[in-house]
């Protein structure tokens, strides 16, 4: 499995969070980033459970942030996404 989908979107998360004016939606945006960069780094990686709730979680801070953070977001959620479709099952 591609593990560099991971990465990017922890890279992404992280320099969105650090421009996040609401110090608890950054904090929640770089506990995000660090999950997803740790799974990144891990010999076995996150299973679809654990990608569905980050991706719900990426949802909740999207609705709270402004149009070119939740662009930002959005292509974070992309590397996501393309790497879940390389997670075998469901």
């Amino acid at each position: 499995m591609s593990r560099e989908h991971l990465q990017a979107a922890s890279d992404q998360l992280t320099a969105i969070a650090a421009d996040l004016d609401d110090e608890t939606l950054a904090e929640r945006l770089s506990g995000i980033a660090e999950q997803v960069g740790t799974f990144a780094s891990q010999e076995r990686g996150p299973d679809h459970g654990r990608l569905a709730r980050i991706e719900n979680a990426l949802h909740e801070v999207k609705a709270k942030v402004d149009d070119d953070q939740k662009k930002a977001i959005e292509q974070a959620h992309e590397e996501i996404k393309a790497f879940r479709s390389t997670v075998s099952g469901i």
